[in-house]
This record gives structure tokens, C-alpha cells and sequence, in this order.
């Protein structure tokens, strides 16, 4: 701010006393001091606030301006609560010296003046950096470079505001990472997407433990939400003066701006994606397969991707009550920055993947899980996202089984209750295969002839049949270990497993009748 702001109509009513020519000086911060020599305090720019107590005679008022000139302060401010009127000899002082002098009636506190000056500092920088921020998105968008990072971090410095851009899934794309864990980051990419589900506008505010933040979207041309980056600003906006409203408005710009750049740069690299997920569908031979593979690896590797993969995994997805499209934009936002060579391809409303097989022991499904949660949230009431992973396939040979091992992995998840279902290939050697593959009026059917009679006996006597019938097929039919599991006597078992008996006509020590009850059992 400039000095002269302090006699404008919405400043504390100040009366100007010397200095008038000097009003144009820029106010960088404020210092309160009754000390005879402040200047070694002092690191310029400062407007001096004093209630002259430091004064016993004329000379030291001289001395006292002197020290403030040499330290490169650009105003003084004088309260007259203490001491009476200014001095003649501090206003000469300041004429000598062409310091401006203004004097603080007594009931304008200290506090009310430096609260003024701050807040005028904070919003011209903030709009000095609105203005760099601006200039950089145009320079981000007409020349392809980058620097989100800089940007971010020179607010983090000059203004002492923390921001990040993040996917979705919660992924940093720009930020200091360190200053949010994994947790928190979480959180936010799911409260953003459940705002702007709920009601899409410009912000949404979220308290993340003791910290409050400003969720801005980041728009990107063809996206949807479920592939929607966001601005994370630790404050609340709605609070802030309307030129710093500005500098987050303008950074959610620049983010977006750095969204369409590496659209764009990755636009090749997806259409060499379609061509192999084409050319896997329609089971075309290894070799053609195996050169357009090649061609997308080599491209990865160009950009300084890693060397080619010894196994591919792949990765059946589906949307369900979802926008064509949003299925293959959700996992391009989840897998970027996991794997360089992941390719996604496929239309409407599915996507399939190939993955390199990933390291460190967790499996595929397992990191999708993790990857895909936080997505839950921008799903809507009926929306579902159902996986399928495949077992590593070793060769470009493997990929076409690999891709009807994964469908039927899908087929499992789509099986199960839940907003976003993975299955892995651990699952398709199991019985649960068997029963995906059922339609599901004939598994509620089989259910229902099964453990109707059991449920309606548990809830009209509070009985605790469905469970004891559990754990008695999970011990294989040990009434010892039963028992102990479930802290009853082995009498108690008996008879429970004898009314179950009773109630279904079946009988629990066949192994037909036990491989039917755990059947229906697993479809609850």
C-alpha cells in the first residue's frame, strides 16, 4: 500500500502533520516502538508507531527520526493518548528528514491502525500475485511450459498460503506433498466430489481435523467429475477480501490451463492405447498385437518411462448408472503417476487396462481398491464402478485369456453389494465364480428356499440361528470348536443346529445339505 492510503475516507482518522510530498512511499509493514533507537530493528519499508515516550527534549526527537530515515522506514505515526499533542520539534525533525508524520488521535487505538495497514499489504499483494499468476497461466498456455510447482510455492513463501492441486483420487499434481498426509488428502479429494455432486458452484469448504480448506474445481475440457482435479486452499475463501477471492480463482484457472496441457501432450499416447485394447477384443494375432504394444512402450520410453514389462496385467472395468465415458476418465486420473506404461482404452461406458504387474508384494486389485476409493463419494445414488483383475499374463499370447479372466473377475464384483467392487484373480478358481455366472433371480430363489425359515425364526425370537449356522460350516462341523467360537455350551450348538434342522428338513451332518446352506450363506 502506499503511505497516502492512510488518509483515505476508510482509514483511521489520522491528521497529516509532514512529509505531504513523501505520500507515494510503499508501506511493507508495521512496527510499534517506544524505543530511543529502533533502527537496528527496523528492515525498511516500515510505518513506525510510537507513543513517544523515547521524548525528553527537541534533540531527541531529531535523534529519533535521524535513526528512523537511516533504517529505511517510510513513515511515522505519532499517538497522542500518552504524551498530549505532537511536538513542533518532532514535526521539524520530520520536515528535515522528509519522513511523514501523522498523529494518532487519542481514540484511535494502535491496534485499529496496524489491523488497517496489514489487511491493505495482504490484499495489494495478493494482487500483485493475482496479476503474476495471470500472466504465468498465459504463458503456461501459449508456450507448453510448466511451473505449477513454482507458482504454488511462491504463495506458500510470500504470502504464507498453502495450496495444492489434486486428482480425484487424491493425488498431488502440484503442492508441498509433506504438508498433507495420506488421510487428509483422502478426505478432501472426497469432499469435493460429494459438494460438487451434491451442489456444483464455484467452492466447497471442508474441515479436515483442525484444519479448514476451500475445495475450487479445476475445469478441463471433456471431463467429467469423476476426473475433475481441484484447487485445495487451507482457509476459507468466503472470508477473504475480494482481491484474494481473485488469486484463488486465478490459480484454479492456471491448474486448469496445466490440465489441458497434459491432455494434450498425452493425446497420441491414447490413441496408440485404443489401438492395442482394439486389436486385443477382436483377437488379433500375438504378433500385430504384440508391435502396437511396442509402439506405445516405445513412446513411454521416449518420455523417460521404464524399460518394457515382464508381465501384463489386465483390468475389465464397468460403469454403472454412470455418463459414457466416465468409467476410462476415472482411471486415467487414478493410474497417472502410478504407471507410466498402463494403457486404457475402450468406449461407452466400460474401459479395459493393461498394467505392468505390479511390485512390493500387494496385488493389483488391492491397489485399485486404495487408488479408487476416494470416488465413492462423486458416484451418485445409483452410480457403481465394478472391476475385474486379471493373474499376470507372461506373453503378448496370454493377453486375449488374460482379458476373459478379468470379465469374469468383473462379473464377480458386479456380484457383490457396494458402490466400487474389485475382484482379483485369486477369486476365479472359487465357487464364487460359479454363482456370478447365475442369474440373479435363480440365486434369490435358492436363498430364500434355504434361509427364509431361519431369518424369520432368528427375528421373531431373537435367536441367533443365520450366525451359529455360519460359524458351525466354517469349523466343518466341529461341535467342540464351534462352540468355543461362539462362547456357547455344546449342548446350547446342538440345539440351535437341530431347530435349523428342523426348520429346513435338511440335515447338516450330509455333505451335500452343508455345501447348499454355505452356498446360500455366501449370497447374503
Amino acid at each position: 500500500m502506499r503511505i497516502g492510503a492512510l488518509l483515505a475516507p476508510a482509514a483511521p482518522r489520522l491528521r497529516l502533520l509532514a512529509g505531504r510530498e513523501e505520500l507515494d512511499r510503499v508501506v511493507s509493514g508495521v512496527m510499534t516502538t517506544d524505543l530511543h533507537d529502533p533502527g537496528r530493528y527496523l528492515q525498511g519499508g516500515e510505518l513506525v508507531l510510537t507513543g513517544m515516550l523515547w521524548r525528553t527534549g527537541a534533540e531527541d526527537s531529531e535523534r529519533f527520526v535521524r535513526g528512523l530515515a537511516a533504517a529505511g522506514a517510510v513513515g511515522l505515526a505519532a499517538g497522542e493518548a500518552e504524551v498530549g499533542p505532537v511536538p513542533e520539534d518532532l514535526v521539524a525533525a520530520c520536515e528535515r528528514h522528509r519522513m511523514p508524520l501523522f498523529a494518532v488521535p487519542e481514540d484511535v487505538a494502535f491496534a485499529q491502525l496496524t489491523e488497517y495497514v496489514v489487511r491493505q499489504v495482504s490484499a495489494d499483494r495478493a494482487a500483485d500475485l493475482s496479476a503474476l499468476v495471470d500472466r504465468h497461466r498465459a504463458l503456461v498456455s501459449a508456450s507448453g511450459g510448466a511451473g505449477l510447482d513454482a507458482v504454488l510455492e511462491l504463495l506458500g513463501g510470500d504470502l504464507d498460503l498453502d495450496c495444492w492441486v489434486l486428482t480425484p483420487s487424491g493425488r498431488v499434481v502440484a503442492g508441498p506433498p509433506e504438508r498433507l498426509n495420506d488421510a487428509e488428502r483422502d478426505q478432501l479429494a472426497r469432499a469435493h466430489l460429494d459438494g460438487q455432486r451434491r451442489r456444483p458452484g464455484p467452492s466447497v469448504r471442508a474441515r479436515v481435523g483442525n484444519r479448514q480448506f476451500s475445495l475450487l474445481p479445476v475445469a478441463g475440457e471433456g471431463t467429467g467429475l469423476l476426473a475433475q482435479w481441484l484447487l485445495a486452499v487451507e482457509g476459507d475463501v468466503t472470508e477473504w477480501t475480494p482481491k484474494r477471492q481473485q488469486l484463488a480463482e486465478n490459480l484454479a484457472r492456471l491448474a486448469g490451463a496445466e490440465r489441458e496441457r497434459r491432455d494434450e501432450s498425452r493425446r497420441l499416447r491414447i490413441r496408440l492405447a485404443d489401438e492395442v485394447i482394439t486389436l486385443l477384443q477382436r483377437d488379433a494375432p500375438p504378433e500385430e498385437l504384440g508391435r502396437a504394444l511396442e509402439a506405445s512402450l516405445a513412446m513411454a520410453q521416449s518420455a523417460g518411462g521404464s524399460a518394457a514389462p515382464e508381465h501384463w496385467v489386465v483390468v475389465s472395468a464397468e460403469g454403472h448408472g454412470l455418463p459414457e465415458g466416465a468409467a476410462r476418465a476415472a482411471l486415467v486420473e487414478a493410474l497417472t503417476g502410478a504407471d507410466d506404461r498402463a494403457l486404457i482404452g475402450g468406449g461407452g461406458t466400460g474401459a479395459i487396462v493393461l498394467v505392468p504387474e505390479p511390485s512390493g508384494g500387494a496385488s493389483l486389485a488391492e491397489r485399485l481398491r486404495g487408488l479408487l476409493g476416494p470416488l465413492e463419494a462423486g458416484l451418485g445414488a445409483d452410480g457403481r464402478l465394478t472391476l475385474g483383475a486379471s493373474a499376470p499374463a507372461a506373453s503378448t499370447g496370454g493377453l486375449r485369456g488374460a482379458l476373459e479372466e478379468a470379465r469374469h473377475a468383473r462379473r464377480i464384483a458386479a456380484s457383490r453389494v457396494g458402490r466400487i467392487c474389485v475382484s482379483g484373480p485369486e477369486e476365479l478358481a472359487s465357487h464364487v465364480l460359479l454363482l456370478a455366472a447365475v442369474p440373479d433371480e435363480v440365486r434369490r430363489a435358492f436363498r430364500s428356499r434355504l434361509l427364509d425359515k431361519v431369518i424369520g425364526y432368528d427375528l421373531e425370537h431373537q435367536a441367533d440361528l443365520v450366525r451359529t449356522l455360519g460359524a458351525f460350516l466354517r469349523y466343518d462341523g466341529s461341535w467342540t470348536r464351534c462352540a468355543a467360537a461362539l462362547h456357547v455350551h455344546v449342548n446350547t450348538l446342538r440345539y440351535r443346529i437341530g431347530r435349523i434342522e428342523e426348520l429346513t428338513g435338511r440335515d447338516l451332518s450330509k455333505l451335500e445339505d452343508r455345501v447348499d446352506f454355505y452356498l446360500a450363506l455366501e449370497l447374503s
